[in-house]
């Protein structure tokens, strides 16, 4: 890793927790996330994002280890809280990793949670650049991002494939120990919005740059559904692409508040689909049939990970 990407994990702020901690002496903060090395549980193609992500050769996927929400209901848990231990790598096997991807057909590098990790990545696509990565990237994240880790990465990243979660600052303490998420969210958008300008397709129908923002509907919070989509349409209009999601599952074998203990009914959804006709939102995805989020889920064995440089956690 390059010297003046090391100066950040020294008092690590990423992230809107603001941390502070040393991670190049081991220490870990919110995320789990330590030093030089970077966790990743699986990549591969990936064929269930949006069309215009996954397309018909698939999104190329890098899973890493950690997060810095943990929400409640996370339908990656097992990684998120690193339940499943990921495989540590280096910086020269993730630039591999992603021109690996690229000779799979993928038509963009998807790296999903990635925030904690923001330097390394950072590293490893200047040295796949070099190396001939051509395709997108993609920054799938939970939309809790500092603009300042935005910037940082720049012109690295052409799509922000982004959650805004909540409006009520309450919902968000409750599910993602975050009441400040909806500001922060906030101000990370604005930051994503103007870094990638408005969204760019192939004539294939794949995205080249741009900013999809998703928001899953929630069981028993409507009103947070409406607010969240009210403000994401009058404060960016088609400058965005919303992805309207249905896939809330309650997980199993986990201690929920009682809202969550069920699934989104099919009326709650149609209403909040309809709020978004009637305001105008027209560029964006919806989900039909019973989609559930375990229906998402890869296996999180290490595929695609191992190579030279690794380590098992």
């Amino acid at each position: 890793m390059e010297e003046m990407y090391f100066t950040k994990l020294k008092s690590c702020n990423l992230c809107p927790r603001f941390c502070g901690v040393n991670r190049l002496e081991g220490e870990k903060g919110f995320c789990s996330a330590t030093g030089e090395k970077i966790s990743v549980a699986r990549a591969g193609l990936h064929m269930w994002e949006e069309p215009c992500i996954s397309g018909t050769n698939g999104s190329g996927t890098v899973f890493f280890t950690g997060c810095n929400l943990r929400c409640v209901y996370c339908q990656n848990r097992k990684i998120s809280r690193s339940e499943v231990s990921g495989t540590l790598i280096d910086i020269k096997r993730l630039a591999e990793i992603f021109m690996e991807l690229q000779g799979k057909g993928a038509h963009n590098i998807n790296l999903v949670t990635p925030t904690h990790y923001a330097c390394h990545i950072k590293s490893a696509l200047k040295e796949a650049r070099r190396n001939g990565l051509k395709i997108p990237v993609v920054y799938n994240c939970g939309g809790y991002e500092n603009p300042e880790t935005i910037d940082f990465l720049g012109e690295d990243i052409q799509i922000y494939l982004t959650d805004f979660k909540y409006w009520d600052r309450q919902l968000a303490k409750a599910y993602s120990y975050a009441e400040n998420y909806p500001a922060k969210a906030i101000r990370a958008l604005d930051a994503m919005v103007k870094n990638t300008g408005k969204a760019e397709f192939d004539k294939s129908g794949i995205m080249q740059k741009g900013v999809i923002v998703r928001h899953l509907v929630l069981p028993e919070a409507v009103d947070n559904s409406i607010k969240s989509l009210g403000f994401l349409n009058k404060r960016y209009g088609n400058n965005i692409y919303i992805s309207i999601m249905n896939q809330y599952t309650p997980p199993e074998g986990v201690c929920l508040p009682e809202a969550l203990k069920q699934p989104v009914s099919n009326e709650v959804y149609g209403k909040i689909l309809e709020f978004a006709r009637d305001i105008g939102i027209v560029n964006g995805f919806i989900q039909e049939g019973g989609t559930v989020s375990e229906s998402f889920i890869p296996e999180f064995d290490g595929y695609g990970v191992i190579g030279s440089g690794i380590e098992k956690q």
